[in-house]
């Protein structure tokens, strides 16, 4: 039993270190042996050290790549919200300018029926407006195509007057 845990604990370390005396003969083999064991033992530390300082880093690093998987996710997410965005804005706009050459139209046809109304008012309509052109004389065409003349209502009345008083 007690060799079994010779070999477990000390067996590798006591072979290298004996190998290690009998190739160099010092001349204090113990002392020797014993510094050997104790830099045997501190690079084994230090090697247990490193080992999970690498652990710990692979860690970190598997960590960090999990985080930036998220950020990007994050950044697809928020892309695709700003394009939706944008596409109700853009679809806002439009129907915004669909609505006001809708009412850009109307408000021509508008144009359009009060300049029609305008055009076929009579003389005597516009005549009675305050600030129209007073008129001696229009020119009209009869219904063969012929000029004719025309003379003022408003000279027309007074003329009537004239003849009741």
């Amino acid at each position: 039993m007690e060799s079994q845990y010779l070999k477990r604990c000390l067996g590798s370390c006591l072979k290298k270190g004996l190998a290690e005396v009998v190739e160099h003969r010092p001349a204090d083999p113990i002392e020797y042996l014993a510094r050997w064991i104790y830099n045997y033992r501190r690079i084994l530390d230090e090697e247990k050290k490193r080992m999970l300082e690498r652990v710990e880093l692979e860690q970190e690093r598997e960590a960090a790549l999990v985080e930036l998987e998220m950020l990007r996710k994050m950044k697809e997410e928020e892309l695709m919200i700003q394009q939706k965005l944008e596409e109700q804005q853009q679809g806002q706009l439009d129907q915004e300018h669909q609505e006001l050459k809708l009412q850009n139209e109307e408000d021509k046809m508008l144009l359009q029926q009060e300049d029609q109304e305008e055009n076929e008012k009579t003389i005597a309509e516009l005549t009675d407006r305050p600030g129209a052109p007073n008129l001696t004389r229009v020119e009209e065409l009869d219904e063969s195509g012929q000029l004719e003349s025309v003379t003022d209502l408003m000279a027309e009345s007074e003329q009537e007057n004239s003849q009741l008083i």
